[in-house]
């Protein structure tokens, strides 16, 4: 590697470093304000309040100072041709009672999860904020049984909601307005 090279690189990456620790610091704060919202909404999607604990941890690509990560990995990652540390690389692991969800847990247990994790968000911004965004759910219905989609809906937040899904609604679920998407296209 050319001195040039070299150079430009240290530029790089110390900006990558001091970028990258103010990113991850506002993700771990975020990771753990959302604690207290992901874990209660779970329970009450999943049909399971308070008998499942579920935890969320934030990981860090490296560990110890980023800028001294990324110049010991420089020769592996000029190898392959991409940074292989920071927090481009990080990873955020849910869990069910101690297990990795996404290794551990059922499909309708990781939709439940992943929709837990999109209501804390919305009722995160909403503490922190005092505005009510809308909640925008795609293709929301499928992995769920009819017992967890009636219990997502009766947990969507005051405010507007919209909710996408290929297949008819489960059995006993009411809606505010319903658009077929099939009827407007056909009626052009």
């Amino acid at each position: 590697m050319t001195p040039d090279v070299t150079s430009t690189l240290d530029v790089w990456d110390q900006r990558l470093a001091d970028a990258g620790k103010i990113l991850v610091i506002a993700r771990e704060r975020l990771v753990a304000a959302l604690d207290r919202f992901v874990g209660p909404a779970y329970g009450r999607l999943a049909g399971t309040p308070e008998r499942i604990v579920v935890s969320q941890h934030y990981l860090r690509s490296w560990r110890g100072d980023l800028l001294d990560a990324l110049v010991a990995h420089r020769a592996d990652d000029l190898r392959r041709g991409v940074n292989t540390v920071g927090p481009h690389r990080d990873d955020l692991i849910f869990s069910l009672d101690g297990r990795e969800a996404r290794t551990h847990a059922s499909q309708g247990e990781q939709r439940c999860l992943a929709l837990a994790v999109r209501i804390g968000v919305h009722q995160l911004v909403v503490v922190k904020t005092g505005l009510t965004p809308i909640l925008l759910l795609d293709d929301v219905f499928s992995e769920l049984d009819p017992a967890r989609s009636r219990a997502l809906v009766a947990e969507l937040p005051e405010g507007q909601s919209i909710l996408t899904t290929a297949a008819p609604l489960p059995a006993g679920i009411e809606v505010a307005q319903m658009v077929d998407i099939a009827r407007v296209v056909q009626a052009r």
